[in-house]
């Protein structure tokens, strides 16, 4: 399944910038900022002032990757271990 590349501006810290991200860390970036209460803008900027190195597009993929990486390690207090 390919996810095309979709570029969205977007105000960070009171500027416009443009991320490229494809569709489906868009939507992550969008669900995370749901459960956070917070806005998509919001979000983006905190992901860009605790980056250290590289571009704003890879420090969104990587917080989205890690993101849903914990919270699938996370332990399932409602589910019941297989027998």
């Amino acid at each position: 399944m390919k996810s095309p590349v979709v570029k969205r501006s977007i105000v960070v810290a009171g500027h416009k910038t443009s991320v490229s991200l494809e569709e489906a860390f868009w939507n992550g970036m969008k669900e995370i900022s749901g459960l956070r209460n917070m806005t998509l803008s919001e979000l983006v900027g905190e992901i860009d002032n605790n980056r250290q190195q590289g571009n704003l597009s890879s420090a969104i993929r990587l917080f989205v990757l890690d993101y849903f990486k914990t919270r699938a390690m996370a332990p399932q207090p409602d589910k019941v271990p297989a027998q």
